[in-house]
């Protein structure tokens, strides 16, 4: 059936070089990804405490082999499932690196983002023809918030990558509705395969980020299948190999984890950062804490996202529907507006809330704007609706290219840890004993780029083992009068980074290291 673009050719029903081409729309926008995502992307130091949380895991596996069970500091269990560090751990082995640096830590990000973009444009290219992949590239190319996280070295875009190919392929397996007396079994059969690709992403979604990569595309296309009557017809076409492999895939990573005795692991994935974070025991937020992030993290496609959804939940279709394909689209278009709701829903309800949990709706909501730009096209007219949605996300490409990369560095300026750490190493051996102490933030910046670990003493100071220790200056401060066996060797100060490196001599080691570490309580 001719698409869209190939119905308004011209009057010579002539096919553009670009219908006839449709790679081409492809590959342009994969170019501009490469470009919003690539253009500074390592000029900015690790300097939040999320995003070196993850860089100290990928340097654990990267650089030390630990690719099952890495720790931070010697004793801290990862905080999410491994598949984003295996990636990472995957790419730098591919490309040759062997020390992870702000650059290749983020190059996974960058990888699920286009990927995201090529995924979403083909699966918009075959509900809505190439005008409506073009308006879903540009959609994701111009979504501050999705070129944001397309940056940053966070499980978040594969997490949003996985959730998106499960939610497609889910929708591929099934189908729209059969026409009348369409055989179902040839359906059946063109669609099996497809199952078994949203087994795949549904697991891999899972070792993304635990069980929400399974839960909301799961969700959704179970409450699509209710809604639209095709309940029955889903369990028919189940095939119980592809739910084993979901459930197999999925629990991979948490079996070895039972298997190997790695509780903490399993405490901290399943307990802390799951219940915990859903029933508020790591902080609660208010319950409007996401209307301003929907509406105007990526305007002005945000703030058409919800007009979108009302439209394909609520409302009676923009326009008639003249055959087959229109239906087509907006049944996918309408799976989509139901993932959006209930993933809002789902993240309204946990106590715990961030604004990056809104990421894995951007894939889902350019497919509903492009269905939305194609239904206002046809009725006012393409050049009018396409073109100016053309006009407004390549304006919010340029925004996205310069600004971004701006913003990061500003954000960063005077908090990396990088050149201290520098200083440090310089004046510590590696095999020397080396502590922090007092540290009211995230270590993580410090220790990624110590590259090393540095264990966190508690007690008063002037209990440290032998060896050296990093305070902050203003730590030291308040120590210093009752810490009289520590002597100051090093002060580094670079922005807003200010710490003390103190000794604890070598004749002091030799005499009191072993009694000492005997007899004091764990640090």
């Amino acid at each position: 059936m001719a698409g869209f673009l190939e119905k308004n050719a011209g009057p010579t029903g002539r096919e553009s070089v670009l219908v006839r081409r449709p790679w081409l729309v492809f590959g342009a926008l994969v170019a501009v990804m490469l470009c919003l995502t690539l253009y500074r992307l390592g000029r900015r130091d690790v300097c939040s405490g999320n995003e070196a949380v993850e860089a100290v895991f990928v340097q654990q596996m990267v650089e030390r082999g630990k690719l099952l069970f890495p720790l931070e500091n010697g004793r801290v269990p990862m905080y999410k499932p491994p598949l984003f560090h295996w990636t990472a751990t995957a790419i730098d082995r591919l490309l040759g690196f062997s020390r992870v640096t702000a650059f290749n830590l983020r190059l996974p990000s960058v990888l699920y983002a286009t990927a995201g973009v090529v995924l979403t444009m083909l699966f918009a290219y075959g509900i809505l023809g190439l005008d409506g992949a073009l308006v879903a590239g540009l959609t994701l190319a111009g979504s501050y918030q999705y070129i944001s996280e397309g940056r940053y070295g966070r499980v978040d875009m594969t997490l949003a990558f996985f959730e998106a190919l499960a939610l497609f392929s889910l929708f591929w397996w099934l189908g729209p509705k059969p026409a009348e007396g369409e055989a179902h079994e040839i359906r059946w059969d063109r669609g099996r395969g497809f199952q078994y690709l949203a087994a795949l992403a549904i697991g891999c979604g899972v070792l993304a980020k635990g069980p929400v990569g399974a839960i909301l595309p799961v969700g959704a296309m179970a409450i699509y299948v209710i809604v639209e009557g095709r309940f029955a017809e889903a369990l028919r076409r189940l095939d119980p190999p592809a739910l084993v492999f979901a459930l197999v895939l999925s629990g991979s990573w948490y079996f070895a984890c039972w298997v190997g005795g790695r509780y903490g692991f399993l405490d901290r994935q399943i307990g802390s950062e799951n219940f915990g974070r859903f029933f508020g025991t790591l902080g609660t937020m208010a319950p409007w804490y996401y209307v301003k992030p929907l509406l105007l993290n990526s305007a002005p496609f945000s703030l058409l996202v919800p007009v979108a959804v009302l439209a394909l939940l609520c409302g009676r279709p923009i326009v008639p529907a003249p055959d087959e394909r229109p239906d087509a689209a907006r049944e996918a278009a309408r799976l989509c507006a139901i993932f959006w709701l209930v993933t809002v829903v789902f993240f309204n309800i946990a106590a715990y809330k961030r604004r990056s949990y809104l990421l894995p709706l951007w894939p889902a909501a350019a497919v509903m704007l492009a269905w939305l730009v194609r239904g206002l096209a046809i009725r006012y007219g393409r050049r009018l609706v396409v073109g100016g949605y053309v006009a407004i996300a390549a304006a919010a490409i340029v925004f996205n290219f310069f600004y971004i990369p701006y913003r990061e560095a500003r954000d960063c300026a005077g908090d990396s840890y990088r050149l201290a750490a520098r200083d440090i190493n310089r004046a510590v051996g590696p095999k020397e004993p080396l502590y922090t102490y007092g540290f009211r933030e995230e270590i993580a910046p410090l220790l990624f780029y110590l590259d090393r670990n540095a264990p966190e003493l508690r007690g008063p100071l002037a209990d440290a083992p032998p060896g050296y220790i990093i305070v902050p200056a203003s730590v030291w401060r308040e120590n210093q009068s009752r810490a009289l066996g520590l002597t100051p060797v090093l002060t580094s100060s670079h922005g807003n980074r200010h710490l003390v490196l103190l000794h604890r001599g070598k004749i002091y080691a030799r005499l009191s290291a072993s009694p000492r570490i005997a007899t004091r309580a764990p640090w």
